[in-house]
């Protein structure tokens, strides 16, 4: 089934409102769940740009609304963790079944939640470069912020909820453009009728 035109205006809307300041509780965004749709659904390069653009043009103007810096070094290793959700969904086909794509969705999500925090930690001077803080990084994180695996909650809850309702959809979507079976001996030519005795 070929990717419904619709499709990439759905990510930009639903890219766009998730990343609306105060809408949704901390790390609980459609992020990871789409990129990993992305990854599934988008085919060549529209899978890699349009997401990941739509994230950039996104995180300037977050950046300029907090008055953060618009670049940040900390950004770099970001983008390769929302890569590695693209990439993860490489791996599935639109064709999975419904539960192994929920589940490759929150694969993500720890990925995500893994690979940001373990950077945190290696260029973070408050974590020691430990297995202990490590381990701190994972899941209390700095002590004048919220635990970090509040964090990992929303990601992995997130994840799970985008992921589901895109996926659930787009199944929806293929079942209603599949089409009917035709009924049974519909071409077939009728039997011919059995010639009559001659008297």
């Amino acid at each position: 089934m070929k990717t419904p035109r619709v499709l990439p205006v759905v990510f930009l809307v639903v890219f766009a409102l998730s990343r609306v300041p105060g809408l949704m509780p901390p790390n609980f965004s459609a992020v990871y769940g789409l990129l990993f749709c992305a990854g599934v659904y988008l085919s060549g390069g529209l899978g890699w740009w349009l997401p990941l653009g739509v994230l950039a043009v996104t995180d300037l103007g977050l950046n300029w609304y907090y008055g953060a810096p618009l670049l940040a070094p900390s950004m770099l290793g970001t983008y390769g963790a929302y890569a590695a959700l693209i990439l993860l969904g490489r791996r599935f086909s639109p064709h999975t079944p419904f539960l192994g794509l929920l589940a490759g969705g929150m694969l993500g999500a720890v990925l995500f939640y893994l690979l940001t925090n373990t950077l945190s930690w290696l260029v973070d001077p408050h974590y020691l470069k430990t297995l202990g803080g490590w381990i701190q990084a994972l899941t209390v994180g700095r002590p004048e912020f919220p635990p970090t695996w509040l964090f990992f909650r929303n990601t992995l809850l997130s994840g799970g909820l985008f992921t589901g309702l895109f996926v659930g959809a787009m199944k929806w979507c293929q079942t209603r453009a599949a089409p009917e079976p035709e009924p049974a001996g519909k071409d077939e030519p009728d039997e011919a009728e059995p010639e009559q005795a001659k008297a």
